[in-house]
């Protein structure tokens, strides 16, 4: 039994140990996906009239808008005097966050990893606009033109036949949230149950 204890720590701090791959993947996936944010930002803001003009993807249901949010998601905080101070307290707070999580991530876990970086990205991204014009650049317009639909969804707790204007940063932020969730249903248990065959006495030995 004394003998397992020392095997299982070693396993657990392989995982864990410092690699450059994973800042490198981070780092790739942050700068990446920021770069493409700002990009579509600013092609938006140079071809598309502030809330008069709309360029149709799909009929009845996406189209690409300008619209400038002063505040967070749906709107909140967009008349707020401290709305900078909070947003730069929140972003810097989120990023250590981040920080610390990757830190402690598994040197071979790349799906947590591109989550991590998905969701840096869009608070960098999100927060590059707030410092340069304080207000974010948001252009995709999710919406139903389907009567039925939108009757119910109108008439619904929700209130509109349309979600609220977002840009990639969003996006990125919600796919990265989406990944962990993921991870948490269907990939932790089994990773889980990995390490435990890892730390048994035969797989030490047989390694």
């Amino acid at each position: 039994m004394s003998d397992s204890a020392p095997e299982s720590e070693e396993v657990y701090d392989l995982r864990a140990e410092q690699t450059p791959a994973k800042y490198i993947l981070f780092g790739v996936v942050t700068v990446v996906f920021t770069a493409i944010d700002q990009w579509t930002k600013i092609l938006v803001q140079r071809n598309i009239g502030p809330l008069s003009e709309e360029i149709q993807v799909i009929e009845g249901f996406l189209s690409f808008v300008h619209a400038e949010n002063p505040g967070a998601a749906f709107g909140m905080f967009g008349d707020s005097a401290y709305r900078m101070y909070f947003f730069g307290v929140f972003t810097i707070i989120a990023l250590g966050v981040l920080g610390r999580m990757l830190y402690e991530l598994p040197r071979d876990d790349r799906f947590q990893n591109v989550a991590l970086g998905l969701i840096a990205s869009g608070a960098i991204g999100n927060a590059i606009d707030r410092v340069m014009k304080q207000s974010v650049t948001d252009f995709i317009r999710i919406y139903t033109e389907n009567p039925t639909l939108k009757e119910m969804l109108i008439n619904s707790p929700y209130g509109s036949a349309e979600w609220p204007s977002f840009n990639v940063a969003d996006a990125a932020i919600v796919v990265g949230m989406g990944m962990f969730v993921i991870h948490w249903l269907f990939l932790e248990k089994d990773e889980e149950d990995d390490e435990e065959d890892a730390a048994t006495p035969d797989a030490a030995a047989s390694s």
